[in-house]
C-alpha cells in the first residue's frame, strides 16, 4: 500500500527488465515469492535479506540481466523509503512525544473509561475509520499504533481483538473511498461523478468494515492470541511529566494532519484549479510529509512544553524515537523493492494480456482484473490504476451509477490478499510483531474479506439501483 504519486506510478510500468514468456515470467513470480518464504519461514533469515535475495531470484528465473535487476529492487526501495520512511520517522517521533508526556495515557484512559468490553472494537474501527478518511494509509499507521498497543496492554485486551478493527478501518478507506490516490484515479480514468461515487462508497464501506473489522476480529484473536509487543509500545519515560496535556490538547495534535489533509481533499474537490493561490497552499500544507510535520512541530509545544520538558529533553526524547525504527524502514523499503522488480519485470503487462479475453460480466471483470494484479504486484494502487485503464472502454455506455459501482469494484479488488511482496503487509508485520504465518492469518485474510464483501456489496447494489 505503498503511497507513491500517479506519475511514478505510471512510469513504474513501463521499461521492462526482461522480455520472458507469460509462462516463465509466471514462473518466476511464484519462485521469487516462495524462495522470500522460506527464506523466512524455514531459515529464519531476516525479511529485508529475504526480500533482497527474493527480488534477485525472481530477475534470475524470468531471465532478466542481473544489473537491471538491481536497479529495478533499488529503485523499488528508494522511491519506498522516500514516500513512507519520512512518515513513519515523524509518526515515531509523535509517537514518542505522546508517550514521554503522558498524552498517550490521557488518551487511552480516556477510552477506557468510556468504552470498555465489547464496545472496545467498535470505538477502534470507529477511530480508525475518521482518521483515515484522509489520510495514506501507512500515515494512519503511525498514528494509531501507539494508541492501539497501550489499549491492548492497558485493557488487557487481545492485540488482535483491537488492532484487526483499527486495520480494517483504514483498509476500507485507502481502496473504496475518494480523496486516497487509487479511486481518484479510477474516478477519472473511468469519467465517473465523484459526488456518487463517494456516497456510494461509504455505503459499501459500513457494512464491509464492520464484517472484516469486529466480527472478524474474534476469529482472528483465536487464530493468533499474541500480547502487544513490548519493544514496540510506547514506554513510560525514566522521569515522569510533572503534568499530563490535557486530553483536548492532545486529540488536536493528533487530529492536526488528519484535518490538514481533509481540508486539502475537500479544496481540491469544491476549487478544483491549481493555479488558484488557496488550492496551492492546501496542497502543501496538506500533504502528508507537511502535515505530519506540522503535527510533531505543534506537539512539542502542546506535548512537550505542558509536561514541563526543557528543550534537552526534547530533542532528547526524539533522538530515542528513531533508532527502534530502522529494521522497520529496512523491511518496508524493501517490500517496495521486491514489487518493483515484479512491475518492471512485466508482471502487470501479462496480467493485462490474459484478462483481455475474459469473458465474465464488467463489475465482476474489473474486480478480477483488480485481484490478479493485486496478487502479482503487491501494490493496491498499481492494481486500480491498471484495472481502471483496461476496462475504461466499457464505461463508455454506463450510467453515472453504474460507472460508480465500476470503480468500487475495482477499489474491492486492489484490496485482496496483501502478502509479501506488498510493503503494507512488512509493516503491520513489524508493528504488531507477528511472525508471517500469523500475518497471513489474520492481515492478509482480512484484506480478502474486505475486497470480497465489498465486491458482494458493490453487485447487490447493482441489483438494486
Amino acid at each position: 500500500m505503498t503511497s507513491l504519486s500517479v506519475e511514478a506510478l505510471a512510469a513504474a510500468t513501463t521499461g521492462p527488465i526482461t522480455s520472458a514468456g507469460n509462462t516463465q515470467l509466471g514462473l518466476a513470480v511464484l519462485a521469487g515469492i516462495a524462495v522470500i518464504v522460506l527464506l523466512i519461514s524455514r531459515l529464519k533469515l531476516h525479511a529485508f535479506l529475504a526480500l533482497t535475495i527474493g527480488s534477485l531470484a525472481l530477475g534470475v528465473f524470468a531471465g532478466a540481466p542481473l544489473a537491471k535487476t538491481v536497479t529495478s529492487f533499488t529503485a523499488g526501495l528508494g522511491s519506498t523509503v522516500a514516500g513512507v520512511g519520512v512518515l513513519i520517522a515523524l509518526g515515531a517521533i509523535l509517537g514518542k512525544l505522546l508517550a514521554d508526556s503522558g498524552g498517550a495515557d490521557e488518551i487511552v484512559d480516556t477510552i477506557l473509561a468510556r468504552a470498555k468490553g465489547r464496545a472496545m472494537p467498535w470505538a477502534m474501527v470507529l477511530i480508525a475509520s475518521v482518521i483515515g478518511l484522509p489520510l495514506f494509509f501507512e500515515v494512519g499507521i503511525v498514528l494509531l499504533i501507539p494508541v492501539v498497543l497501550l489499549v491492548a496492554k492497558r485493557g488487557n485486551y487481545s492485540l488482535m481483538r483491537i488492532g484487526i478493527p483499527a486495520l480494517a478501518g483504514l483498509s476500507v478507506m485507502h481502496g473504496l473511498i475518494p480523496p486516497h490516490p487509487g479511486p481518484l484515479v479510477a474516478i477519472d480514468a473511468l469519467h465517473a461523478n465523484l459526488g456518487v461515487t463517494l456516497a456510494l462508497g461509504v455505503l459499501v464501506a459500513i457494512p464491509t468494515v464492520i464484517i472484516a473489522g469486529p466480527l472478524f476480529a474474534r476469529y482472528a484473536a483465536r487464530w493468533v492470541d499474541i500480547p502487544a509487543p513490548e519493544h514496540m509500545i510506547p514506554q513510560s519515560p525514566s522521569v515522569d511529566p510533572e503534568h499530563r496535556p490535557r486530553f483536548g490538547a492532545t486529540v488536536f495534535t493528533v487530529l492536526l494532519p488528519v484535518a490538514l489533509m481533509l481540508v486539502k481533499a475537500l479544496v481540491d474537490i469544491v476549487v478544483n484549479d491549481p493555479a488558484n493561490g488557496l488550492q496551492r497552499v492546501t496542497d502543501v500544507a496538506g500533504s502528508p510529509l507537511i502535515a505530519l510535520l506540522a503535527a510533531v512541530l505543534v506537539g512539542m509545544f502542546t506535548l512537550g512544553r505542558a509536561a514541563g520538558f526543557t528543550k534537552e529533553r526534547l530533542s532528547s526524547t526524539v533522538e530515542k524515537s528513531l533508532a527502534p525504527i530502522a529494521g522497520i524502514l529496512l523491511i518496508v523499503g524493501a517490500g517496495g523493492g521486491f514489487k518493483q522488480t515484479l512491475i518492471d519485470a512485466g508482471v502487470g503487462q501479462m496480467i493485462l494480456e490474459l484478462s483481455e479475453n475474459w469473458a465474465v460480466p464488467t463489475l465482476l471483470l474489473a474486480w478480477l482484473i483488480a485481484v490478479t494484479i493485486r496478487l502479482a504486484t503487491g501494490s493496491a494502487t498499481v492494481a486500480t490504476i491498471s484495472a481502471a485503464g483496461l476496462v475504461a472502454p466499457l464505461a463508455a455506455g454506463m450510467g453515472t451509477t453504474e460507472t460508480a459501482l465500476l470503480v468500487l469494484a475495482i477499489g474491492a479488488g486492489s484490496l485482496f490478499f496483501s502478502h509479501v511482496n506488498d510493503a503494507g503487509f512488512w509493516l503491520v508485520k513489524e508493528y504488531f510483531g507477528m511472525t508471517v504465518g500469523q500475518t497471513l492469518k489474520t492481515w492478509s485474510v482480512m484484506e480478502t474479506i474486505i475486497s470480497v464483501v465489498g465486491l458482494g456489496f458493490v453487485l447487490l447494489l447493482s441489483l438494486v439501483l
